[in-house]
C-alpha cells in the first residue's frame, strides 16, 4: 500500500523526504559568510530538487541564522521556485547573550512574532508554509502562543503550524489554546535510536522502565494525523560509513546487515536505512541532514525502495542487540 504523508492529506504538497539545512552557511559562530558558502547552497538546493525532494527545512539558530542567508540568496537566484518548495523553519531556542541572559527556550508571543520576522528577511521570502517551535518551553503559556499564532496567520508570515520535540502531553496542552491545528511533530528517530519501537513493544515488561520515548505519543500522532517528521534519521552516519572501532558489536552487526542489504538490492546503505524508518505505518518523514550532492542522490533512493517486513525486522533486531520478550 502506498503510504500518504499526513501532510499530504491535509493538502500540502510534501515531497516524501525533508532536507535539513542546518549544514549551511558554515560554522557556529559569528564569521562572515563567503561565496563558497553560497555557492554550497545553491549546489545543495538544486541537488535536493533534481532528487525529488522540494521541502526544506530551517531553523533560525542554524550556524547563528546564516543557513538561512545563504538558502534565502539562492532561493532568490531561482526565479519562480517559491511556489513549488516547502519551507518550513523552527524558533524558540535562544543562546546566551550575556551574564544575565542564560542559554533558554522562549515561547513569549514577542519572541515567537519578532523570530519569523527574522527568518522570513534572511529567507527572502513573504511567509513561511510551516513554523515549528523548536523546543519545550518550560514557561510556555498556551494562550501566548495561540497569540502568536493567530497573528501571523491573519499577516499571511505563516499558513501552518507544528512542534518539534514534543511529547503528546506538550502538544495537547498548546492544542488546546490554537484555534490552528499543530500539524508536525519533529523527534529524533532512527535505527540507532529505537526507544520509540521500544516503547511500545515493551508494554507491561520491565525492560521498559528506563525508556525516554513518551508513551502514547507515536500513537496519539497518528491519530490526530500530525506528520511525524525525523531529525538524525542517518544516526550520524553509524550504518552508512562512520568509523566505528569503538562502537558496540549491536551497531557493528547492524551496519553489516545494511550493508548487506544495500548489496542485494542495488542500492545505497542511506537508503536502507531512511527506507527502515519509513516502512512504518505512520509514515514517517525523514529529514536528511548532508549538504554533498553525492549523499543527497544516495538517501533519495530510499523514496523508490521497499523493506519487507522481515527484513525490517532483522534491521530492528539487530540494533536492539537482544531478542524480543
Amino acid at each position: 500500500m502506498t503510504a500518504i504523508l499526513p501532510l499530504e492529506r491535509r493538502g500540502i504538497p510534501a515531497s516524501r523526504l525533508v532536507l535539513g539545512c542546518m549544514g549551511l552557511g558554515g560554522g557556529w559562530n559569528s564569521d562572515p559568510v563567503t561565496d563558497e558558502h553560497y555557492k554550497q547552497a545553491s549546489e545543495t538546493m538544486e541537488a535536493a530538487l533534481a532528487s525529488g525532494i522540494t521541502m526544506f527545512d530551517h531553523a533560525d539558530i542554524y550556524t547563528m541564522g546564516k543557513a538561512e542567508m545563504v538558502f534565502g540568496n539562492a532561493l532568490r537566484e531561482h526565479t519562480g521556485l517559491r511556489e513549488s518548495i516547502i519551507l518550513q523553519s523552527k524558533c524558540g531556542i535562544r543562546f546566551s547573550d550575556g551574564p544575565d541572559k542564560p542559554h533558554r527556550f522562549d515561547f513569549s508571543s514577542e519572541h515567537i512574532l519578532s523570530s519569523v520576522d527574522g527568518i522570513l528577511s534572511r529567507l527572502k521570502t513573504d511567509y513561511l508554509d510551516i513554523l515549528l517551535l523548536h523546543r519545550p518551553d518550560p514557561l510556555m503559556e498556551p494562550e501566548e502562543v495561540a497569540d502568536a499564532f493567530e497573528k501571523l496567520i491573519a499577516a499571511g508570515k505563516v499558513r501552518h503550524f507544528g512542534v518539534s520535540n514534543m511529547g503528546a502531553g506538550q502538544i495537547r496542552l498548546l492544542q488546546s489554546a490554537c484555534t490552528v491545528p499543530l500539524i508536525v511533530n519533529q523527534l529524533e528517530l532512527n535505527l540507532a535510536h529505537t526507544d520509540w519501537i521500544d516503547q511500545g513493544v515493551h508494554i507491561n515488561q520491565h525492560a521498559g522502565k528506563d525508556q525516554i520515548f513518551p508513551e502514547g505519543t507515536l500513537e496519539f500522532m497518528r491519530m490526530e494525523n500530525i506528520q511525524i517528521q525525523a531529525w538524525g534519521p542517518l544516526a550520524r552516519g553509524l550504518f552508512t560509513g562512520a568509523p566505528l572501532e569503538n562502537q558496540p558489536d549491536h551497531i557493528k552487526d547492524t551496519a553489516a546487515l545494511v550493508a548487506e542489504l544495500a548489496e542485494e538490492k542495488d542500492t545505497s546503505p542511506e537508503a536502507i536505512v531512511l527506507a527502515w524508518l519509513m516502512k512504518h505505518p505512520a509514515c514517517v518523514q525523514p529529514v536528511i541532514g548532508t549538504v554533498n550532492p553525492v549523499r543527497i542522490k544516495a538517501c533519495a533512493k530510499a523514496i523508490d525502495l521497499s523493506l519487507t517486513r522481515e527484513e525490517w525486522y532483522r534491521l530492528y533486531l539487530a540494533s536492539r542487540g537482544r531478542p524480543l520478550p
